[in-house]
């Protein structure tokens, strides 16, 4: 069995995140993936914007309130906001031990929630079809993020209607650009 040591000298501060979504207010920076996404939110936008023909929900059976899969989203300007937090906080503290910290809202949002959320804030239609569920995955999950609130001082700030408002215009920016 391999050993391994840890390097006191060493300051390190990890940062576990949950589902960014969103974009820079200003639309100049957002998530462009290749091909199909595998994030909801950029599928969410795409098939918004005519570019799929509906998003697939996998499964309406889980125990949860509306039976899609919950999950806790975060706004990528405060997922930023918190790495600039964190750096600080290893440059100016004396780190004894490597830190880690949840990054999230500390609230789940079940998928057909935030479909429902980006069409009532952009005011548009996204098709989709319920299908069965995908092997794995998880019913509910969601940061508890009090130890960054607590010693970072960082809390998401950004709603999800916000969060989905600066995804929808970073969508409809892609699309001038074509």
């Amino acid at each position: 069995m391999d050993t391994v040591h840890a390097n006191h000298a060493l300051k390190s501060i990890l940062l576990r995140y949950f589902n960014p979504i969103g974009a820079h207010p200003s639309a100049a920076i957002g998530e462009l993936p290749n091909g199909v996404p595998n994030n909801l939110v950029p599928f969410v936008a795409q098939t918004a914007a005519g570019i799929h023909k509906k998003i697939k929900v996998f499964g309406n059976d889980y125990n949860t309130p509306d039976g899609t899969c919950i999950r806790d989203y975060i706004n990528v300007m405060d997922l930023a906001y918190a790495h600039v937090t964190a750096v600080d906080r290893l440059l100016n503290k004396d780190l004894q031990v490597p830190e880690v910290y949840n990054l999230g809202t500390g609230k789940g949002l079940s998928v057909m929630e935030l479909i429902k959320t980006f069409e009532a804030v952009n005011g548009v239609k996204v098709p989709y079809e319920i299908v069965g569920r995908r092997e794995g995955d998880i019913e509910q999950v969601w940061a508890n993020p009090s130890l960054a609130q607590k010693v970072l001082k960082w809390k998401a700030k950004a709603s999800v209607e916000e969060t989905l408002a600066s995804a929808w215009k970073w969508q409809q920016r892609c699309m001038e650009r074509k």
